[in-house]
């Protein structure tokens, strides 16, 4: 199933001679090996020789060693130096801080800085609802982590998540135009973190959780929304299921099934298989399995996990009792935010007709797409080498920049449904098929969507 990817494209610089056919035939070697070149440029000419960058996509660092090792056994060729071009974005970090003021003589910074910043410091004093205007806040949001569930990375801690919150607040900014700073916390005590970002909130209009396990995040989100007057968003829980409701309601009408018809099977009883089932549901959905590792939830289970417990009273009507692979016979959707290859093509195959799989475990899904693909009439994964991508990035931006808009703290179902029905309505009748179910991240209007529709509905909720 592994496929070259831009998570692991290499540029090699390759010394070769100075033939007319010399880079088709490094071209041609790297095809053979398996690479997917994006690029090749000639870097330096002379009498004899010239140094070419091969820039290509890999499937992993030892694919990249074999890739080296093809073009140097080619006659008079020479790999002068391979650079992993995903760590070279990475070198000083994603971001910068730049001001939005200049400061060109002695007037400017009198008003920017002291004496005159004292002035608007007083009037926030004063009136500290003026820091909304007078300050970042207004467009400021935090991206907070813990570092204990990062990716398909498990617990790496914070100094290891601090890459993957760089790119978000870097998402934020290209796709919402919200400033977001990474907040990577050296602790992974739950009452530590929410004093932590309280006392930080006075900067931020808005926190934005991320990476957490389960099931600290959730007390965490749901204390921090109680006690703070600034919207708090958990995208791993629901920014997730606003982007799988959004895919699931525009698969739907490609099959002509209703949620409220079908049975649906989620994989994955975490943050993210919580949010989305809450969802479904808030959205109609009446007859979902939660399986977990030792299989289906039902009323029989009992756990101190309130979450866990809200599953068992609310989903499994009829009381099965079986495994993941028992479950899913039968079935119309397979949601899965689990764990790599729990799933074959024999299970996809027991599904019901026109069954929908969404198989979204990252960097492998719970099945091989392909495989799936031979019995389901719709595959979406995580991944950007398949089609029909269910990315959070759709949703996340646009939906803090609904909030911030509005200046709402309070984030409710009906937001969240707005947002899920935003992004599927980016797909029009006419471009929606099996392989187009959802909007590119690149869509220029999907923020802008989405954060109109999360305005609109907060303020019907004042």
């Amino acid at each position: 199933m592994a496929v070259p990817s831009p998570g692991y494209s290499l540029t090699l610089r390759v010394e070769t001679p100075a033939t007319i056919t010399a880079t088709s035939e490094l071209a041609a070697a790297v095809g053979k090996a398996g690479g997917a070149i994006t690029a090749l440029d000639v870097t330096e000419s002379g009498h004899d020789h010239m140094v070419v960058d091969v820039s290509c996509n890999t499937t992993d660092a030892a694919h990249g060693d074999l890739i080296r090792d093809a073009l140097n056994a080619l006659e008079g060729v020479t790999v002068r130096n391979v650079s992993d071009r995903t760590f070279l974005m990475h070198l000083g970090g994603k971001l910068e801080v730049v001001p939005k003021v200049a400061l060109r003589n002695r007037d400017d910074l009198s008003r920017a800085y002291t004496p005159g910043v004292a002035r608007v410091c007083l009037a926030i004093a004063e009136n500290p609802a003026a820091a909304r205007n007078l300050t970042i806040k207004r467009n400021t949001i935090a991206v907070v982590t813990d570092g204990s569930a990062v990716l398909g990375l498990g617990n790496i801690g914070p100094a290891a998540a601090l890459p993957v919150m760089e790119g978000k607040a870097a998402l934020f900014k290209q796709f919402a135009n919200v400033d977001a700073w990474p907040v990577c916390l050296d602790t992974q005590d739950t009452e530590e973190i929410i004093m932590i970002v309280k006392a930080l909130a006075p900067v931020y209009g808005g926190v934005n959780l991320e990476d957490i396990a389960a099931p600290r995040c959730f007390e965490i989100e749901a204390r921090l929304r109680e006690e703070l007057d600034i919207p708090v968003f958990h995208d791993d829980q629901h920014g997730t299921a606003i982007v799988t409701l959004a895919a699931l309601t525009n698969a739907l009408l490609v099959v002509g099934k209703q949620i409220d018809k079908i049975k649906i099977v989620v994989s994955g009883v975490g943050a993210a298989g919580n949010a989305i089932i809450q969802l479904l549901a808030a959205r109609g959905a009446n007859n979902i399995i939660a399986c977990g590792r030792n299989g289906a939830i039902s009323s029989a289970d009992v756990s101190p996990d309130a979450h866990r417990n809200w599953l068992a009273e609310n989903t499994n009507p009829e009381q099965f009792t079986g495994t993941l692979k028992e479950a899913v016979v039968g079935a119309d959707v397979f949601i899965g935010v689990s764990a790599p290859n729990i799933l074959d093509e024999a299970d996809i195959a027991a599904m019901n007709k026109d069954a929908i799989v969404f198989a979204m475990a990252n960097p492998d899904p719970e099945v091989d797409p392909a495989a799936a693909g031979r019995h389901a009439a719709i595959v979406a994964t995580g991944r950007s080498d398949f089609p029909n991508q269910i990315n959070n990035v759709l949703a996340f931006p646009g939906f803090f920049r609904g909030l911030l808009d509005a200046g709402v703290s309070d984030i409710t179902d009906s937001m969240l449904l707005a947002a899920a029905d935003a992004i599927a309505a980016r797909v029009s009748q006419d471009e929606l098929n099996p392989g187009f179910i959802i909007p590119s991240v690149f869509d220029p209007h999907v923020a802008s969507d989405v954060a109109e529709a999360v305005a609109h509905a907060a303020a019907k909720n004042k």
